[in-house]
């Protein structure tokens, strides 16, 4: 099976050989890569200032595949049995799973979006055409198929479809008139070479009805890892996702429900700009006072008091809390949990968790998950966390999700002190810059007074079995409280 993405260069543009550097392969030499089901070869047909074109060549093993070489517990493609078509079959030239495994391989750091040399150019869209020689969608319904998936994302989309034999026109095929399932597929687009690579890496898995492993939940994290950006928002992401996690219904609700979770929380085609413009947008409002300093302070402050060690941040965005937490010596285990990838890898970035010493590094741990849903990571082996904080998290949420939430963090997580922070609206009339009936961030569902805080929070606690009790956090006004209200609920189990 072939991919080739070629890109020209435009006036002014960079030359096109730096494709080179984007995809961290080098132009002038032909490379081979071993697979666990074969061989990789990357080699540029073309290279020059004004035209690039990359070209990935799998060498399938098919032999290899019946013996079980790369397949889980060794049963070989297609089960045991000895049949034919374990040996006859399209696995070796139709783009599949395999062509999947070997984005990642061979691209892996291009889809990560990092270029050593050439980091200036990974979120410039660049001229791109790619062709997947063949795909197993040939005929009218592949190319509709084709179209629901790709032409959301911006692609023109072309298929030539290719006869059975030339030598027998007249053979039936699935359109009935000679043409056979398989067609090459042309796709072309303006867009970053980090995006078309993970477009390629979810979709071509999708046009099969194969996958050469075992499917199950890391699948899951690999389709929502590489699709943060561009699923939730595809019109067609539940096709995607069940087609991508092999059928299996299980996943595929698992992963629905988060990808509703990434919706929910902004995730869009510009993930990056949106979080930047929101919390310009609320700091803008709440700047004079430093009120988010004072909020991180008085969380901090409330943790230590309650001597825990070991420390959930839930919604933990790009790591503030967590930099404060990672200060103090008292908190030994220290989890981040955020429903965004992109804030998880924002704060990886900032607390520069590829250069943390060792010993610090190991206090640290990072998750991607919602607190829609049950997670047991949040409770390893039965034992809950010291404490979790919610620092600015609630408002974010639907009214009718917060139950979900509360059964998640309260019920089945249970940490046994939990800190929650969030706005106060009376407060809100203090700043001349926040029109009357506007909310600090644009993405607040709600933001409460000070007695629907207390209400919703002592119900909280009662109905779980936690005691209640609240702070002000920032300069208090004597009719309106303080900017950010906070309750500390205390397990009194």
């Amino acid at each position: 099976m072939l991919l080739t993405i070629e890109t020209t260069r435009t006036p002014g543009g960079p030359p096109a050989t730096d494709l080179g550097y984007l995809l961290h392969k080098n132009p002038v030499r032909a490379q081979t890569f071993g697979m666990s089901f074969g061989k990789a070869h990357v080699f540029y047909p073309e290279a020059d200032n004004d035209r690039c074109r990359a070209a990935v060549l799998l060498d399938v093993d098919p032999v290899g595949l019946v013996r079980g070489k790369g397949r889980p517990g060794g049963s070989g493609w297609g089960g045991g049995g000895g049949t034919l078509d374990q040996y006859v079959n399209d696995r070796p030239y139709v783009a599949s799973s395999f062509m999947s495994v070997a984005i990642a391989e061979l691209f892996g750091t291009a889809m990560n979006g990092r270029s050593k040399e050439r980091q200036e150019l990974v979120d410039r869209p660049l001229p791109l055409r790619a062709t997947v020689a063949v795909v197993p969608v040939g005929g009218p319904r592949g190319e509709e198929l084709l179209t629901r998936l790709f032409a959301p994302l911006g692609y023109t989309v072309r298929l030539e479809t290719h006869p059975l034999d030339e030598q027998f026109p007249d053979w039936a095929g699935d359109d009935g008139g000679g043409v056979g399932r398989c067609g090459t597929l042309t796709l072309e687009h303006t867009l970053p070479v980090r995006d078309l690579l993970r477009h390629l890496y979810v979709l071509i898995p999708v046009l099969d009805d194969e996958k050469h492993y075992f499917v199950g939940p890391e699948e899951v994290e690999k389709l929502l890892a590489r699709g943060q950006d561009w699923l939730p928002s595809h019109p067609d992401r539940e096709l995607i996702a069940h087609r991508y996690l092999k059928r299996r219904i299980s996943l595929t609700r698992d992963a629905l429900a988060r990808l509703a979770a990434e919706a929910e929380a902004g995730v869009g085609a510009d993930p990056d700009a949106a979080a930047a413009e929101q919390d310009a947008e609320e700091e803008t409002v709440e700047r004079p006072i430093s009120l988010n300093r004072q909020r991180m302070t008085a969380v901090l402050e409330a943790l230590k008091a309650n001597g825990a060690a070991s420390v959930l941040d839930l919604g933990c965005g790009e790591g503030t809390l967590l930099r404060g937490l990672l200060a103090e010596k008292q908190f030994t285990r220290i989890v981040g949990m955020d429903v965004s990838l992109r804030s998880l890898e924002k704060a990886a970035e900032r607390l520069r968790l590829d250069r943390m010493p060792e010993r610090q590094r190991a206090r640290l741990t990072l998750l991607h998950g919602s607190l829609m849903y049950r997670d047991a990571r949040l409770r390893p082996n039965g034992e809950p966390f010291d404490a979790a904080a919610l620092v600015e998290v609630i408002e974010h949420l639907d009214p009718p999700r917060l139950r979900a939430m509360e059964r998640a963090v309260f019920e089945f997580a249970r940490p046994r002190t939990v800190v929650i922070t969030t706005p106060n609206r009376e407060y809100n009339s203090v700043w001349e810059s926040l029109p009357a009936g506007k909310f600090r961030h644009r993405d607040h569902r709600f933001e409460w007074t000070r007695a629907e805080f207390r209400a919703w929070a002592e119900r909280v606690a009662s109905a779980h079995g936690y005691t209640a009790r609240f702070a002000p956090v920032g300069p208090e006004d004597t009719e309106r409280g303080s900017p950010t209200q906070m309750a500390v609920l205390e397990d009194t189990e």
